[in-house]
């Protein structure tokens, strides 16, 4: 692992440092052979803290850093300060942070530091245009449908959340995303047939950029093997953090990061990046949609 400083130089927000320095951690106890109770005891702590460190969700108090080094043995002057460097890192607030907790819940917030520091994002969207693809007028349509007793206030909050996780495709390092979207996301005019327009034409627009690749599923291919919800898998340019699929539900969401659980997902989207249509053959059936709309 290299923790130099023109790697953290490169790391975009608090999650993955979290992930790298919670994954050394892991290692280090375990190259000790030294149990997770122990762990815990040594920064008073408990046995569930250290799980949550070292799968990289939660901070780190660098005492906390320090004194587990101390146990595991770690004296390499270079490894402790690349390590309480990421745990400075870690702590370092997200720009999604000045929205406010009111309007973002934990597992929300953790998804936009994994979607922050991806290298590559892979995704099928069942019901709802991608997030990093909607206009203005389309997020406020979806944010409404969740929120119909919401102040305007707090609707224009959740609406400029949602348009800036956008920054990332004109980044100078944008990762490279990859959607599938079923036809039904297309046909159902969330906020009236206008917006619909607009945001048909908008992912027109965005499917032109380098990095990014849009596919569309039709009807007309029957059922497939993501019929059952959306999901997304996240893939980062670090050796130490592994690939995370995140499953968003009503009120919470998943994380899966298990090699075999990524695996079945992996071979899900594989197979409907294979089922939909091509990229050109998207731009096409996209611009006939916008015919019938």
């Amino acid at each position: 692992m290299s923790t130099d400083d023109e790697l953290a130089a490169g790391i975009s927000g608090p999650t993955v440092p979290r992930m790298i320095l919670g994954n050394q951690l892991h290692r280090f106890r375990e190259a000790a052979g030294i149990s997770p109770d122990r762990a815990g005891y040594e920064i008073r702590a408990s046995r569930s803290k250290i799980s949550r460190m070292e799968n990289g969700r939660v901070g780190f108090k660098e005492r906390d850093v320090a004194d587990l080094l101390d146990l595991y043995g770690i004296t390499d002057e270079e490894t402790r300060s690349g390590l309480m460097m990421l745990a400075r890192q870690a702590n370092a607030p997200g720009w999604w942070s000045k929205y406010g907790g009111d309007i973002m819940t934990d597992w929300f917030e953790e998804y936009l530091g994994l979607e922050a520091a991806a290298s590559v994002i892979r995704a099928f969207e069942l019901q709802f245009v991608h997030g990093l693809f909607q206009t203005e007028a389309y997020a406020r349509a979806v944010t409404l449908l969740g929120n119909t007793s919401a102040p305007a206030e707090e609707i224009d909050r959740r609406v400029g959340l949602r348009l800036k996780r956008q920054d990332l495709l004109a980044g100078s390092k944008p990762p490279q995303v990859w959607v599938v979207i079923d036809e039904g996301a297309l046909r159902r005019p969330v906020g009236g047939r206008a917006v619909m327009r607009a945001q048909l034409n908008r992912l027109i627009e965005v499917a032109g950029l380098r990095h990014v690749t849009i596919q569309v599923v039709p009807f007309s291919r029957g059922g497939h093997a993501a019929a059952g919800g959306s999901f997304t898998v996240l893939r980062f340019g670090e050796d130490d953090v592994p690939d995370v699929v995140y499953i968003e539900q009503l009120t919470s969401a998943l994380y899966l990061d298990k090699r075999e659980d990524v695996d079945h997902y992996l071979e899900v989207m594989n197979h409907l990046s294979t089922e939909a249509l091509t990229p050109v053959q998207t731009a096409q059936f996209l611009a006939e949609i916008i015919k019938e709309t």
